[in-house]
């Protein structure tokens, strides 16, 4: 297994939120056959509240083409010490590491959150300090009425957040092609944020069509402070 440095600033907080990518050069099916297999694994995993098991977008993210060659993972945990036991002793949690070539890894604090997430609210809103990157995960489950109209406008919304100024890393993400989808994006600043959201005439557009035209049966937004972000290995 490789040695990843695992960090610490959760150590006398309670719950723990962790976003991990894994990209593969070789090992690609079995990292797919990961999306099913993984849960008996992980459902055995003490202290672990909430995860899903993800895949990712072709590209930037934005895209109808998958990227099978990138998956993630979304981790909820009861507090730092069960999420460090986990991923030392569990044999689906260390293969991730030992047959991926590179991972990226988001330490994140819930600053926010609204909606549900397959009926369950996972996050716990903490009080943030203000001085660091925030996250935002979006996540729906579309309409089914809607899907047509819904990716039509997804060329849109990509141009928008490959523009838009305080981004620095963003990755579509989501359970099941096309219907369940999830955006994971990273910013310099709540105030990048804002930005975005009331000046990008194309984000305010599509804002507006996603209440006019209901293309979501269920959605949440969530915003975090990310308290670390590690690349392995370091390039």
């Amino acid at each position: 297994m490789h040695h990843i440095k695992i960090s610490d600033i959760f150590s006398k907080m309670g719950q723990v939120v962790y976003l991990h990518f894994f990209r593969y050069n070789q090992h690609r099916f079995w990292a797919f056959t990961q999306m099913q297999r993984a849960h008996a694994g992980l459902q055995d995993c003490k202290g672990l509240q909430f995860y899903k098991m993800l895949g990712t977008g072709a590209g930037a993210g934005f895209s109808l083409r998958p990227d099978f060659s990138t998956y993630a993972l979304l981790s909820v945990w009861d507090s730092e010490d069960d999420k460090k036991q986990a991923f030392a002793s569990s044999p689906v949690l260390q293969a991730f590491f030992d047959r991926s070539a590179t991972q990226r890894i988001y330490a994140l604090r819930p600053i926010h959150t609204h909606g549900k997430w397959s009926g369950q609210s996972p996050f716990v809103v903490q009080k943030p300090s203000g001085d660091k990157p925030i996250g935002v995960i979006t996540r729906e489950t579309l309409n089914p009425l809607r899907l047509i109209d819904f990716w039509r406008h997804v060329p849109q919304a990509s141009q928008a957040i490959k523009e838009a100024k305080g981004v620095g890393f963003f990755k579509g993400i989501g359970e099941w092609p096309f219907v369940q989808q999830a955006t994971f994006s990273v910013w310099e600043s709540a105030e990048a944020i804002r930005t975005f959201a009331y000046v990008s005439q194309a984000h305010a557009s599509i804002v507006k069509k996603t209440r006019e035209r209901k293309w979501y049966k269920e959605d949440m937004f969530n915003r975090f402070e990310v308290l670390s972000e590690e690349k392995t290995p370091l390039v």
